[in-house]
């Protein structure tokens, strides 16, 4: 929505380091900014903080132009770079703790945070600056003249954003990587997206800490997610498949299978209750032998989603799926299948196979605890409190979704608002962001139940839940239903956490009342426990 920044950093010491490249798309602009930054000074090192493409796409034309800089990374992300690079280079490796020395007080210590949210992430700490590089770490997609942290309220939505997408599926690497560095005297977040991190440090690092803590006390069962770095789009699709899997309180644990230890696929299938497999590279030895172990390691009462990558090498699902089912290891969804360059619906799709797997493992458990939230007395109590009927339609790209809602309340005069509350494990919660348009469908008394029956339907990840219905695009394609008796087109402006649900305002932007004559229908409850 606001844009994003692709951060690069230069240390000036007796010798020179760059900390992390930038996107291949902006190739010749970065290394004009590049060179004028240096100002005539040679690179003497690299640090790349891990190599997702957006970061160190760029490394081979600094090596070009600068050829003698010695490239310094994890063990892993060496490996990777050899890869990229397809040439030799020169390189140092370093572990937690190790110091690079570039003079005049920049003495750099690294710190190794795997999964964060790359397998080879390390952060790097500049002591005389007190600047600690985290890359995607604290980021966000935030884009302004800004340089640093200036507008706390304008950035923290984006800010959780980000962190629930990326950093939340490895909330205990997070904590890891907090406890790590809770000792070094930071006066300054260098993050990889989004303005570096200066003025409100204590409350933004304190808000990861908290995230991931509650992230993790909240777990009512565990999902590994198995994925190949750098291979196809495996990388991309299993961040929305882990997107989905955290909306219905799991925890993720997220794996690049060509980069573990067989030891290390073992234990993380041993502490899953759920895996999510991405098809790797058929021709790819060392990966197969992981999959293989994960295959080997699995139990009965796990159960198993399977996806391709689309990487062009793909190792079939429908093969992999027979080995699973020889095991008797239950397979809930069917194998996702990827036909052509994942887009918005694709995406949209591998979160809600994400969320169908969670609620597979958690729903039980969910039941229970809504049941033992409240009295029947209470319950019966609070289910006095009646609403509307309303269905909620938001399109993105090729990405449509609809829920139907009954928890809606005017919030204000002006701006003219409302509020409408989502469970965190509904597939339209991700359209409906701080910014993000949508249209609000009132539906009417005697005509809603053909309406309300089929969208309570559950739908197989990526279904076109419009199929057979009448409606018409409004200004942002949102659908219009033909059998609205009323439809306001709204923007978000505010998201409050409500505990299972997010309270979301809205300002209305639009609005017409095909049916005047026909009064919105009101749904009542029996006991409040339920919708």
């Amino acid at each position: 929505q606001e844009g994003t920044t692709y951060n690069s950093y230069v240390i000036k010491g007796d010798r020179t380091a760059v900390v992390d490249a930038s996107h291949a798309l902006f190739g010749p602009l970065y290394l004009e900014g590049l060179e004028q930054a240096l100002g005539g000074r040679a690179v003497d090192y690299v640090f790349v903080s891990h190599t997702e493409p957006d970061h160190s796409a760029l490394i081979p034309a600094l090596l070009e132009r600068w050829p003698e800089a010695v490239v310094v990374g994890s063990k892993v992300c060496l490996a990777f770079l050899k890869d990229l690079v397809h040439r030799p280079f020169q390189q140092q490796q370093v572990k937690g703790g190790d110091v690079i020395d570039l003079g005049q007080g920049h003495e750099v210590e690294f710190i190794m945070a795997p999964n964060l949210h790359w397998p080879d992430t390390m952060f790097s700490f500049d002591r005389k600056t007190g600047a600690l590089f985290t890359c995607d770490a604290f980021g966000m997609h935030y884009c302004s003249p800004a340089l640093f942290d200036e507008d706390l309220p304008e950035l923290l939505p984006h800010y959780q954003f980000y962190y629930d997408c990326l950093m939340k599926p490895n909330a205990r690497s997070v904590l890891t990587a907090l406890r790590k560095t809770k000792d070094l005297e930071v006066q300054t977040i260098a993050t990889g997206h989004g303005p570096a991190l200066k003025y409100n440090l204590p409350e933004l690092v304190g808000k990861y800490k908290a995230w991931s803590e509650r992230a993790l006390e909240k777990a009512k069962a565990a999902v590994a997610i198995f994925y190949i770095g750098g291979y196809g789009f495996s990388d991309r699709l299993s961040q929305s498949l882990a997107r989905g899997v955290t909306k219905t309180d799991c925890e993720v644990a997220m794996h690049d299978l060509a980069a573990m230890e067989t030891q290390e696929v073992v234990e993380a299938v041993g502490r899953a209750s759920g895996l999510a497999v991405m098809a790797p590279p058929a021709a790819q030895a060392s990966t197969i032998q992981n999959l293989d172990t994960v295959v080997a390691s699995c139990k009965k009462k796990q159960k198993v989603l399977l996806a391709e990558s689309f990487g062009g090498d793909d190792e079939p699902v429908d093969t992999l799926g027979l080995r699973f089912a020889a095991l008797e290891v239950p397979q809930p969804l069917a194998p996702l299948r990827v036909k052509a360059e994942p887009d918005e619906a694709d995406y949209q799709r591998f979160e809600e196979a994400g969320t169908d797997l969670g609620q597979e493992l958690t729903q039980k458990q969910s039941i229970e605890e809504k049941k033992a939230a409240m009295s029947n007395a209470v319950a019966k109590s609070l289910a006095k409190v009646s609403g509307g009927l309303y269905l909620v339609t938001a399109c993105q790209g090729a990405a449509k979704s609809a829920m139907i809602a009954s928890w809606v309340a005017q919030a204000s005069f002006q701006p003219l608002g409302y509020t409408v509350a989502v469970a965190k494990d509904r597939a339209i919660e991700s359209l409906l962001q701080v910014g993000d348009t949508f249209v609000l469908n009132v539906l009417g008394e005697g005509s809603y139940q053909g309406v309300m029956k089929h969208f309570l339907k559950r739908f197989p990840p990526g279904a076109d839940r419009f199929e057979g219905v009448d409606w018409t695009p409004a200004s942002d394609g949102a659908p219009i239903l033909g059998e609205a008796v009323a439809y306001m087109e709204c923007r978000v402006a505010k998201r409050m956490d409500g505990g299972d649900h997010w309270v979301v305002y809205s300002e209305v932007e639009n609005g017409a009342v095909p049916r005047p004559e026909t009064p919105t229908a009101v749904h009542r409850r029996k006991v409040a426990s339920y919708y």
